[in-house]
């Protein structure tokens, strides 16, 4: 890690070396990730589980404020009412680890506070400071009845008649999708992992969500975003060939 100067501001700006990346490998990792239904017994090492939610905490997210929670069950028994809790499917019962992966709509506070704490530089940019401090103690608190969202929304609305403007979140239900989107990314992250460490992944969104938050005893603002099966791939593990629309359909240059 290193700073240089601006010729223009006079002020320090932090820079780190940015690694030759093999694009080819990368390639391999992603076109490798399928949905894998059915895993076979061979164990996955803790070692390997723990670098790959290592990584998935490395997620870009809103804010830095990391919205996330991953509950990971290895016990057989827990395991097992888990997969039952995810409509059985093979890729819950055959999984050798069973991952919930939540987002908290509640833990921006704290988060602020650790930003506060956790700046890695010897002094923090005033407008870093002043964000945690106060701005985004505004920005993402709804207050009760939604009373403060209801009153931000107003005062957006008013605002962005002249200029651009943040429009949300403005209500509990726009908090749910902040932490879903940056959960998410980080979920991403977590099965590319495995796959780069050789092992497969399912992210399953079929799950009865009340039994699985009675099972990990998740929080009131827990959300659960995905139950990822873990493991080695059996050998008809992937169902079908991967099947993707035309790119036309989805890309739209302006």
């Amino acid at each position: 890690m290193a700073e240089s100067g601006d010729s223009k501001t006079g002020k320090r700006r932090y820079q780190e070396p940015v690694p030759a990346i093999d694009v080819e490998e990368f390639r391999k990792v992603v076109m490798s990730r399928r949905s894998v239904r059915r895993f076979d017994d061979t164990p996955l090492p803790e070692a390997v589980l723990d670098d790959c939610l290592d990584l998935a905490m490395l997620a870009p997210n809103s804010s830095n404020l990391q919205p996330w929670e991953f509950h990971v069950v290895r016990t057989p028994e827990l395991r097992k009412q888990l997969a039952v809790a995810c409509l059985d499917q093979n890729a819950a019962r055959t999984a050798q680890v069973l991952v919930a992966i939540v987002g908290r709509t509640e833990t921006w506070p704290a988060h602020c506070d650790l930003m506060l704490d956790s700046w890695p530089e010897e002094t923090m940019p005033k407008i870093v400071d002043n964000y945690y401090r106060r701005l985004a103690r505004i920005y993402y608190r709804q207050g009760p009845l939604n009373v403060i969202g209801w009153g931000k929304r107003l005062a957006a609305t008013v605002a962005g008649l002249r200029r651009a403007v943040p429009r949300g979140p403005f209500s509990d239900a726009d908090m749910k999708v902040w932490a879903v989107k940056s959960t998410a990314l980080a979920a991403e992250n977590f099965m590319l992992a495995l796959r780069a460490h050789g092992f497969d992944s399912c992210p399953m969104e079929g799950f009865d969500e009340h039994r699985v938050r009675r099972l990990l005893k998740l929080p009131a603002d827990g959300i659960v975003v995905m139950v990822v099966g873990c493991g080695k791939r059996a050998a008809d593990g992937v169902y079908h060939p991967r099947i993707r629309f035309g790119r036309e359909r989805f890309v739209k240059v302006h």
